[in-house]
């Protein structure tokens, strides 16, 4: 196989869609027919191979961009995957660049959704080329027409220039890996009803994209889009080569950034290799279009461009859409402290934090005053993901509640406000009508289609926090929601959402059932018989507003007098609540910390003694009179 290929020869796309519309399942389609496998392997077997992450699979969603590369003839073809989910927007930003072309996907049944949107938008403002491919053709209420008139609408609204108005369409059971020119006749419901493969689809791909361009001859210059770390290689900087070609051997300089005054790494590449499939493999040099790995170069600048020593000349900086809300972590400060955790201390916590900032640019992570670090990120399922990701490897630390990201913007203070879709059954209209006017959102648009009904409302992000879980259980899980930001809106003192008040467990010990028997009727419990417990941890819900501590350790009186069976307490439990990530990122208050250990999530109070907690709430009452006081004079 001639691993350096003419640069004619090369087409670089990505594939972007809205979350669940079934690009990596149209990738597995790809790697499987272009006879990369053989007819005997695993992966013939297996769906969703690119995601091949732990949380990925559980979750059933693309988190991070990959890249792969596959033959097609004479031409290879190299494909960028990209996440679906509003909150992992920055994976697309940062990747998209190295493309030539895209792939839009889109299901047959919902159309455009939220995130479509958005990654067609910055794919046009990229100046790439669009081909869409309507998958699940198959689904009961695809409505292709219905489709299309959308997307006209939706390129409509994005496109620049008429030729963006044109774009090629394909129709696809991409789980069956079949592509069509036109809706097949028939039952497409009836599985395998139908007879084809992708190949049409694939010719397309090197008919219509254009090969890269860029120089050749020209001095190197290559932009950092990835990092990945082996640990037996070290460090590997991705990207692609926009001009000249990178050399086994060759001393190359790194610019971290786009301005005059560049920090500047030097360094000499060590390894060069591009993808083959699935895995990297090492070349003596790449040239201009190809997407490349480059080991040697002490250096984590995502962004950052490597250029010949000859013509320092940096490429323009990869733009990333500010985070909405931010999450404080500190080391762990709770009396369990050690008892999980194999990574406790706050030095360790800090390296593995900075780890991640410099892999992952779409969070941003810096030291927060008095201690600890903020992360910030798109959304409350980005930041559970770093923080389900640290916990599995074995890390212990604690967490504050999430709050906004506020904006100045000419000279206002401005939060974000996102557009929310949400799909349901028709009769839950009342309920969902309900829970959003109570979170002060502003319906936009309803439309009912064979039973289902789809809202889009305006909401500020603020409301969005616990607005999936209780829909889900009002729901009884029948519905389905995306938001997206879509501008900032000048920002006013309002309530939070009203919570009830929290059982505190007042000793340290082991809980018993004797006690939860009795305390249940107090509210709702996170615990059960046998858990430790200290003070200050909370371990239940309260029927009222305020916080109530409770002995969960109490066990019954012991005594010589003999009880007759008629006069023993039965100790019935009710069934507890599952304390899990998700519900504790929204149930936490702000005088609350959430402790996160790989074995256990504990929510318990700042001050976990009465005493501390009655001496705060004073001083807090005192600062906040002096502050009126000071406002009336």
């Amino acid at each position: 196989m001639n691993l350096n290929i003419e640069q004619n020869k090369i087409r670089n796309i990505a594939i972007i869609a809205h979350v669940d519309h079934g690009k990596t399942t149209l990738i597995d389609a790809f790697l499987k027919q272009s006879h990369l496998f053989r007819d005997n392997q695993i992966e013939m077997q297996q769906e969703q191979i690119l995601d091949s992450g732990e949380l990925e699979r559980e979750k059933g969603i693309t988190i991070r961009a990959k890249n792969i590369a596959i033959r097609y003839g004479e031409y290879k073809i190299n494909i960028i995957d990209t996440p679906g989910h509003a909150d992992f927007g920055g994976e697309v930003e940062r990747t998209l660049n190295m493309a030539d072309g895209c792939l839009l996907v889109v299901d047959a049944q919902e159309g455009p959704m939220p995130q479509t949107e958005f990654v067609l938008k910055k794919a046009i403002e990229l100046n790439l080329m669009v081909m869409v491919v309507i998958n699940k053709i198959d689904k009961k209420f695809a409505n292709v027409p219905r489709v299309i008139d959308k997307l006209n609408d939706l390129f409509l609204k994005l496109a620049v220039t008429t030729e963006q108005l044109v774009f090629p369409i394909f129709y696809a059971i991409a789980r069956e890996g079949k592509i069509f020119t036109e809706v097949p006749d028939g039952d497409l419901t009836v599985a395998n009803s139908t007879s084809g493969d992708v190949k049409m689809l694939l010719d397309k791909i090197v008919s219509y994209f254009p090969p890269p361009r860029g120089d050749e001859h020209g001095p190197l210059q290559m932009q950092i889009n990835a990092l990945y770390s082996d640990k037996h290689i070290g460090r590997y900087l991705i990207g692609k080569v926009y001009r000249g070609q990178a050399n086994l051997g060759d001393n190359v300089v790194v610019l971290e950034n786009d301005s005059p005054d560049s920090p500047k790494i030097s360094g000499r590449i060590k390894k060069l290799m591009v993808r083959e499939g699935l895995e990297f493999v090492e070349v003596d040099n790449v040239k201009a279009g190809e997407i490349a790995a480059v080991v040697g170069i002490d250096s984590t600048a995502i962004g950052g461009t490597i250029c010949s020593p000859e013509k320092l000349e940096p490429l323009p900086k990869i733009i990333i859409s500010p985070p909405a809300i931010k999450i404080k972590f500190e080391s762990n400060t709770s009396p369990f402290l050690g008892r999980d955790g194999k990574f406790v201390n706050a030095s360790q916590i800090e390296n593995r934090l900075e780890t991640e900032k410099e892999q992952n640019i779409s969070l941003q992570i810096g030291k927060a005053d008095g201690g600890g670090y903020f992360v910030s990120g798109r959304g409350e399922l980005q930041l559970s993901i770093l923080i389900e990701t640290l916990r599995r490897e074995g890390y212990e630390f604690q967490i504050r509640k999430p709050q906004i990201i506020y904006q100045v913007i000419d000279g206002v203070k401005c939060e974000p406000r996102e557009e929310l879709f949400i799909d349901t059954l028709e009769e839950y209209i009342g309920t969902i009508t309900n829970a959003l006017n109570k979170r002060k959102a502003e319906l936009v648009d309803m439309e009912t289609n064979n039973g289902q009904t789809r809202f889009t409302y305006k909401i500020l992000t603020r409301y969005l926090f616990g607005l999936r879980s209780y829909l889900l259980t009002a729901t009884k899980g029948n519905i389905v929601l995306n938001n997206r930001i879509m501008d900032y809106v000048p920002a006013i003192i309002q309530d939070d959402l009203f919570r009830k008040g929290v059982l505190i467990a007042s000793e340290n010990g082991s809980a018993m059932g004797y006690a939860l028997n009795t305390i249940q009727e107090r509210g709702d419990l996170f615990i059960g018989p046998s858990t430790d417990v200290y003070e200050g941890m909370i371990v239940g819900t309260n029927k009222f507003e305020q916080d109530l501590d409770v002995n969960v350790c109490k066990g019954r009186q012991k005594s010589a007098v003999r009880i007759k069976h008629d006069e023993i307490t039965q100790t019935i439990l009710k069934a507890t609540i599952d304390l899990t990530l998700d519900y504790a990122l929204v149930f936490i208050a702000k005088d609350e910390i959430l402790e996160i250990t790989p074995k256990n999530l504990r929510l318990r109070k700042k001050y976990l003694t009465k005493n501390e907690r009655i001496w705060a709430k004073r001083e807090n009452l005192s600062a906040y009179a002096k502050e009126q006081l000071f406002k009336n004079d």
